[in-house]
């Protein structure tokens, strides 16, 4: 098993121990790896919604267009995520979705999810958190984009996706790859490119965040965690717990 076909694998065992079966079933999933390039529209609002990816490698992004030609990005995909989850009840796509980088994307219909309801009680009950999950992310950065200043917008941001990071690759450190462009930062904060440009050099000035292009160094992450008012408990471990009740 590969390092890039694990991803998947190390994502759900986030939640809880799987057996061999399970690992084995869940490969079944990436049966049909597709390269995509770095901008590449993955699928467009009112497309057809008949199947589900899993990102395989790569990052990609959901969003939306508004009226005045502006755009707000929705979420980020990491490598292991399944792409497509909420909209398993509805015919149509809600949202667009593009590439970040170079991308493994692997496409699959939603018959395969459901063969997996069928096969895996554990798999279902993942499946269903990490669906709680992505509302929940959604949930929480509805409220930093309301409530928060620019400059705890961006240090909570940067926490969450240092978190969502490590608890696939624990050995991150305090360092983390962050391929988006000042464009792509502001969509996803409502800022604009220079208060984006801006926010990082005065975090950087108090010394609690470096970029160097898409690396980030974060040298104290509890000093950026309270700068930000990040709280991890919608991406913590309080759903093991819940899991290994129903099993």
């Amino acid at each position: 098993m590969n390092e890039e076909i694990s991803c998947i694998i190390r994502h759900f065992s986030h939640y809880c121990s799987l057996s061999s079966g399970e690992k084995q079933l869940l490969m079944t999933l990436e049966d049909s790896p597709t390269d995509i390039k770095s901008g590449t529209l993955l699928w467009e609002m009112g497309d057809p919604a008949n199947e589900f990816c899993t990102l395989k490698s790569g990052w990609a992004y959901s969003y939306r267009h508004l009226e005045d030609g502006d755009r707000q990005i929705l979420e980020v995909f990491l490598p292991g995520d399944i792409i497509g989850l909420r909209e398993f009840a509805f015919s149509q796509r809600l949202e667009n979705v593009r590439m970040i980088d170079d991308s493994v994307v692997c496409h699959f219909p939603h018959k395969s999810m459901l063969d997996v309801f069928r096969q895996s009680l554990t798999l279902t009950s993942v499946m269903f958190a990490i669906g709680s999950r992505q509302q929940a992310l959604l949930t929480e950065r509805l409220v930093t984009l309301a409530r928060l200043s620019a400059r705890k917008k961006m240090a909570h941001f940067l926490c969450e996706m240092h978190m969502r990071l490590r608890q696939t690759n624990p050995g991150i450190g305090n360092q983390l790859r962050l391929p988006l462009s000042q464009e792509q930062l502001a969509d996803i904060l409502g800022l604009s490119p220079v208060h984006v440009s801006r926010t990082f050099t005065a975090l950087s000035e108090d010394g609690l965040v470096f970029r160097d292009r898409h690396r980030v160094t974060i040298p104290d992450l509890s000093a950026l965690c309270a700068e930000g008012e990040f709280n991890d408990y919608y991406l913590s471990d309080n759903v093991r717990p819940l899991l290994g009740e129903i099993a």
